[in-house]
């Protein structure tokens, strides 16, 4: 019901009294008005209503047949266990084609990034192929600005930032990856660009979004801190990864069962939001 109310006054409470919405995005949304939270606060409601019949127009243009073949080469790869992506050619795999493809077509000089389709394909499992788009188009363009660009500069640049962080956060983490001269663009380019969707369970997955399209980016940092110091911030847990391998093994294994919701939020919420305030400066919220 609070939700309710504040979808019927959206602009007032944006405006005037958002403390209380970014307090009940990290609580939670409900999983029946996720959709529609996530498509206000992505402000991708508004981009639909100011670009009425246009994905329609995309969706008629041919498409470069370089992209059009590696995105339908993906399709199956994204979420495979998912009822609505496991059948080859399903409603699903058909609808995560649409998108990618109008993307590529509205971004030309972007074209299609893999790690789009996780996150369309999230997008999709919370609402219709047009809304989801619009939600992707926020995504590549406020909130990761640049992280699907050829070249991948933008994630190069916020790893570099993210590891100057890790070095406060975490120094035993940090001097574990220096040791053994991991670069944070091996563990941190699926974590950051699919906003953790093939990385956390779902869940959690669900709570990093919500917080994530109300607070922008450092909450995709700030999830990764708390990664790297749960699993790499222990003597007992360096023990067992002696070498490179060990160590890049578990950052991009990393077990379900180590990593628990309400820990994960209550991490990303407290401990690291007061001792990172001076630090998102140079991080685009």
């Amino acid at each position: 019901m609070k939700w309710l109310d504040m979808f019927r006054n959206w602009d007032k409470w944006v405006t005037r009294r958002f403390p209380k919405v970014k307090l009940r995005c990290r609580k939670g949304i409900p999983s029946s008005l996720r959709a529609k939270a996530w498509q206000l606060l992505s402000n991708s409601e508004e981009l639909l209503r100011d670009n009425t019949g246009k994905f329609e127009e995309l969706e008629r243009e041919q498409g470069d047949p370089k992209w059009l073949d590696i995105i339908e080469k993906d399709l199956h790869r994204q979420f495979p266990f998912h009822e609505m992506f496991a059948a080859r050619g399903g409603h699903g795999q058909q609808d995560l084609y649409r998108i990618l493809k109008a993307y590529t077509i509205y971004r030309p000089d972007e074209g299609y990034c893999q790690a789009q389709a996780p996150v369309a394909a999230v997008l999709l499992m919370h609402m219709p192929a047009e809304q989801a788009f619009w939600c992707l188009v926020q995504i590549c363009e406020k909130y990761l600005p640049g992280y699907y660009s050829a070249g991948l500069e933008a994630i190069q640049l916020d790893g570099e930032i993210f590891f100057s962080l890790l070095r406060r956060a975490c120094p035993m983490a940090y001097r574990h990856l220096k040791k053994f001269k991991i670069d944070p663009i091996l563990y941190m380019t699926e974590w950051f660009m699919c906003i953790f969707s093939r990385t956390l369970p779902w869940t959690c997955v669900l709570r990093v979004w919500d917080m994530f399209f109300c607070e922008g980016v450092k909450i995709v940092f700030r999830v990764g801190l708390v990664l790297l110091k749960q699993m790499l911030g222990s003597v007992d847990k360096l023990r067992e990864l002696q070498g490179m391998y060990e160590t890049m093994e578990r950052l991009r294994n990393i077990p379900p069962e180590s990593i628990r919701e309400d820990l994960l939020v209550q991490e990303v919420m407290v401990n690291t939001s007061a001792f990172y305030t001076a630090d998102w400066g140079s991080i685009p919220t």
